[in-house]
């Protein structure tokens, strides 16, 4: 059974702004077929900055961090995102919280199914991918 969840942690998401979730579920399933399991997690900075100094000793704030729980050819992850961040991010780029935050889920997402964004390289692939599913599903 594929089975996607949301949770939030001390702060919500408008229903508006997740209104493209049942077309993000749909690429995750297309892209990976073998996708079991994904929580997406919705918190504020704090939360998210104690993950990422407890689990990948970064100090820094981040708007969104995966974890790869597969098994085997399972694909199940948890996604945490910081809506704090991504408002954040939305004004400064110039972009829309709801087109932000669909961003972010598909960052995520892009993530657990192997994409990575350490080199100039990768982050221009990535970014290439997230436009990509981005315009697919909004």
């Amino acid at each position: 059974m594929k089975k996607i969840n949301y949770y939030f942690v001390d702060t919500t998401v408008s229903k508006n702004n997740l209104c493209a979730k049942y077309k993000l579920v749909d690429f995750i399933f297309k892209e990976k077929k073998n996708a079991k399991e994904i929580n997406f997690i919705f918190c504020k900075d704090d939360y998210l900055q104690r993950i990422n100094e407890k689990y990948l000793q970064h100090t820094n704030l981040t708007d969104v961090i995966t974890f790869d729980h597969s098994q085997g050819k399972k694909l199940i992850g948890d996604i945490y995102i910081s809506v704090e961040r991504v408002k954040e991010n939305a004004s400064k780029f110039g972009t829309t919280l709801k087109s932000e935050l669909i961003r972010v889920m598909i960052h995520g997402v892009l993530h657990l199914i192997g994409y990575n964004d350490k080199s100039k390289v990768e982050k221009k692939c990535m970014r290439k991918m997230e436009n990509k599913f981005l315009k697919r599903v909004l």
